[in-house]
């Protein structure tokens, strides 16, 4: 059984409920999943699941949240090479571009990315919770 963590940061409570359907697909498809937040995650948990996915929302200019959530996963980032990651994130206003700078950060940093980041703008609808869960089922 994979062992997943799902780790975010959410001002509004968008991306935390787009975190709990990613892990929940991840349940779905066999995986132990465990939800954490940014405060409560960092590169010395790396190595202990076979796969993450980080959730955060656009801020400001289209970019991850400065405060918690970029200090941590900038702290990660040196163990990304060859690790399955998934993004996912919810926004307000623009059209993603943090998300596809995210992803070639990623890429970049030797992340094997399961798929497309996942994104949806405010609360997610419908689609937007089985692209979530798609992610989780991938990362399984």
């Amino acid at each position: 059984m994979s062992k997943i963590a799902v780790v975010y940061w959410s001002g509004t409570g968008n991306t935390e409920s787009m975190a709990a359907m990613v892990a929940a697909g991840a349940k779905e498809a066999g995986a132990e999943a465990v939800l954490l937040t940014a405060a409560e995650f960092g590169p010395d948990q790396m190595d202990g699941y076979d796969a993450i996915a980080f959730g955060c929302p656009s801020m400001g200019a289209e970019q991850l949240e400065e405060s918690e959530f970029e200090p941590m996963f900038s702290a990660c980032e040196a163990k990304l090479p060859g690790k399955k990651i998934g993004l996912f994130g919810s926004y307000g206003w623009g059209d993603g571009e943090w998300m596809r700078t995210w992803e070639e950060t990623c890429r970049g940093d030797g992340a094997n990315l399961v798929s497309e980041g996942v994104i949806c703008n405010e609360a997610p609808d419908d689609e937007a919770e089985a692209a979530c869960q798609a992610l989780g089922k991938a990362l399984a």
